[in-house]
């Protein structure tokens, strides 16, 4: 009955339309298929954190619409987790975890989009997304490119779109 009075985040639609486009796109098969992501929850994860930070990169200047991006993210973290039968007692530990890790990746991938530095987001993308050892070689630099690309199209995206939940990503990258 108390939650019938809480003030609804007005961008709350809006966060859980851009996080479900996020993971719509984190989920392109070439992801696993050409890039050899492991299909596996942190493999998931990983790509879903990429693209929600640089979702969040691109929303700096609308700070309640990143936020709301976030929450949608970690409340569906939170109910996977549930329905993959972790007990309430792991759940709250596991999200902050899940958290930490999101938070500590955007920075990383955020101090090489801002240096341009695609060899250092490269680095950052084969110590995360594939713990060090992926499958040829290249793919950490496909993706630093696929990236910086997404970047410099959100970028593009006009603000009055995103605020409305509106939000295009490019397919999966090739490796060259």
């Amino acid at each position: 009955m108390l939650g019938f009075f809480r003030r609804r985040n007005p961008h709350e639609r809006a966060g859980f339309a851009l996080y479900t486009a996020a993971v719509r796109s984190a989920r392109d098969p070439g992801f696993y298929t050409t890039l050899g992501v492991a299909d596996t929850l942190d493999g998931r994860f990983d790509l879903v954190g990429l693209h929600v930070a640089l979702l969040i990169r691109r929303l700096r200047d609308q700070p309640a619409l990143a936020q709301a991006v976030f929450d949608a993210m970690f409340s569906d973290m939170d109910s996977t987790l549930r329905e993959m039968g972790v007990a309430d007692i792991g759940v709250g530990r596991r999200i902050k975890a899940m958290m930490e890790a999101l938070h500590g990746r955007a920075e990383a991938y955020d101090a090489a989009l801002a240096a341009d530095d695609r060899a250092e987001l490269a680095s950052s993308l084969a110590r995360n997304v594939w713990r060090n050892a992926p499958p040829g070689g290249s793919e950490p630099q496909a993706l630093a490119d696929w990236a910086v690309a997404q970047d410099a199209s959100l970028a593009a995206q006009p603000m009055e779109a995103l605020l409305q939940g509106q939000v295009g990503f490019a397919p999966a990258p090739v490796p060259a």
